[in-house]
């Protein structure tokens, strides 16, 4: 991918009282997730991601990649089908806090780039400053918010009327406002559950990202995680969707 600007999304969520234990230099998690079907109905769908959160003693970085790829059975005009490519999207992210030492508040540079070939825009680039804090932080439970100034850059997709002729892309650029929050909640030794939420606003458009999560350990370093997340754009060309929907179950060994 070109111009892969690396973005953050989120501080570890560290807990008050492991504040004396000494920090692991990075966690680590994969999810894999796949679905292959065949007969009546054929399709193919893979998710791959990697969230890794760097611990130093000063600075809490999380670096995020994420991929989303499908294939599915077509009708055609004339009754027949073929497999066509329905889904195809890369996303990548960085996010340095600086941390203050004043009850678990930092300052936070953060960076997002997303290529998808079939949204409602082809690119979308962030970058953000700002701060953030904890609200809310136990042994079970965290909840922090951020947020800051920022610019974006977008390819807004416009589909042809023509089927024949290539689809028409419209540069967007400006300031925004970034605001993110996140809550983990460690239900049982067993079981977690996530909640993820940023909103990236400006004069073209504003764009909502929300996953929610539980996950479920099934030995020291796997878990299996059932989710939900939707992807919305206020501002879209005639004939694009406002809101994308994923709902994943995957496979997660974190190290």
């Amino acid at each position: 991918m070109h111009k892969l600007t690396l973005l953050l999304t989120m501080t570890a969520l560290a807990t008050a009282s492991y504040a004396d234990e000494k920090k692991r230099p990075w966690d680590v998690e994969v999810d894999v997730g796949a679905i292959a079907t065949s007969g009546n109905t054929e399709t193919t769908s893979l998710q791959f991601k990697v969230d890794a959160k760097q611990n130093l003693e000063k600075w809490e970085n999380q670096y995020v990649f994420n991929s989303l790829f499908k294939e599915d059975e077509v009708s055609q005009d004339d009754g027949t089908s073929s497999t066509e490519k329905t889904a195809e999207k890369y996303f990548g992210s960085a996010k340095f806090a600086y941390l203050l030492g004043v009850e678990k508040s930092y300052l936070f540079g953060f960076g997002s780039y997303t290529d998808d070939k079939f949204g409602a825009y082809r690119t979308y680039t962030t970058l953000a400053l700002g701060y953030g804090d904890w609200l809310y932080s136990s042994p079970t439970f965290n909840w922090f918010v951020e947020a800051g100034p920022g610019y974006f850059e977008g390819e807004k997709v416009i589909e042809s009327a023509d089927e024949n002729l290539p689809d028409t892309i419209s540069n967007e650029s400006g300031a925004i406002l970034r605001a993110a929050t996140a809550l983990e909640w460690k239900i049982t030794d067993n079981a977690e559950f996530k909640q993820t939420v940023s909103v990236e606003s400006g004069a073209d458009n504003t764009r909502t990202v929300s996953e929610t999560s539980l996950a479920t350990s099934i030995n020291g370093s796997m878990k299996m995680k059932v989710g939900f997340t939707v992807a919305n754009d206020t501002d879209v060309a005639p004939g694009k969707e406002k809101t994308d929907t994923t709902t994943f179950i995957n496979l997660v060994y974190s190290f």
